[in-house]
């Protein structure tokens, strides 16, 4: 019978004893708890994908945001087409008020404009077409051939019409109250004032735009900056992007206010000088008119320095 004795173990080293028994120490020293974000990952793989571009505004680019480049951010919360869409009832309605106010200049620029160039290139034709004319019947013929916005015409045949109508009452209650001459006279100061009053519209007008429209402008510019600093108090934060964009925006209105005033002034400064010089050729047609109507005879107009005197007798 074979001797089975144990085969010899060899010796234990202590402190390869103590770690194999320390599982906390035989751990790597590299491993922490998972975090609250991992432990959501690993439950729900696509939760930690998140696609930066899609919240985005329009015209931002990715980079600008990672670079902490705000410019074009703040950019694109300013322009024409976002003011009005953010508007509310006070802004819509200056925007509205301005418009209208916009309209209304530019038709009367382009009425008043265009009758003014009318009548100014018509102007000497109908004076000479009435002196030159025959007769007087003849030249009152000529004279309701004009358009119905030609003054000149107007005026001379208010000036017939009273010499006839004067004329017919020869000898009656009219006669013995005015004379011949008075009664023209009051008929053409008459068509005069017509005339002009006519040339006049739309002048009250411009000059009201020119003087209150840059204020709706300015109500509107105030009114955007209010809100605009709402709504900074209620983000809690004052920084150039939030300050610049609403408040840069909010000066759009201003800027539309003064887009209608200018028009309307300049306009209004050159119909004014453009009547004045028109309501003179309508008083000196008129003179001519009542001299011819009052005497039966034009008299000439002299200019100063070529008037040739008689000599002297002696």
């Amino acid at each position: 019978m074979q001797d089975q004795t144990p085969p010899a173990t060899p010796p234990v080293d202590p402190n390869a004893v103590s770690t194999a028994v320390d599982p906390a120490a035989a751990a790597p020293a590299t491993s922490v708890a998972p975090t609250d974000a991992a432990a959501q990952a690993a439950a729900d793989p696509g939760a930690g994908t998140f696609d930066v571009t899609s919240t985005l505004p329009p015209g931002i680019d990715q980079l600008d945001l990672m670079m902490g480049n705000t410019d074009s951010l703040a950019l694109s919360k300013m322009g024409f087409a976002h003011l009005i869409q953010h508007a509310d009832v006070v802004g819509l309605f200056a925007f509205v008020v301005l418009g209208l106010m916009s309209i209304l200049v530019w038709y009367y620029v382009l009425y008043n404009g265009l009758r003014l160039l009318s009548v100014r290139r018509s102007a000497q034709r109908v004076i000479d077409e009435f002196w030159e004319a025959p007769s007087p019947r003849e030249a009152v013929a000529r004279l309701k051939a004009e358009p119905a916005f030609e003054p000149f015409s107007k005026i001379a045949l208010d000036a017939a019409f009273a010499a006839e109508h004067h004329s017919d009452s020869s000898g009656g209650r009219m006669a013995e109250a005015l004379s011949r001459h008075e009664f023209i006279e009051r008929a053409l100061r008459s068509g005069v004032t017509r005339e002009a009053a006519r040339f006049d519209s739309g002048l009250t007008l411009l000059a009201t735009v020119g003087s209150t429209a840059p204020f709706v402008g300015l109500f509107g510019t105030v009114w955007g900056i209010y809100h605009a600093l709402i709504n900074i108090g209620r983000q809690g934060e004052a920084t150039l992007d939030v300050v610049a964009a609403p408040v840069g925006e909010a000066l759009i209105m201003t800027c539309i206010g003064l887009g209608v005033a200018i028009p309307g002034v300049l306009a209004y400064n050159y119909f004014v000088r453009s009547n004045k010089q028109l309501y003179a050729r309508f008083n000196s047609f008129a003179h001519d008119l009542l001299d011819y109507f009052a005497t039966g005879q034009r008299v000439r107009a002299q200019r100063y320095g070529t008037k040739q005197h008689a000599p002297s007798a002696g």
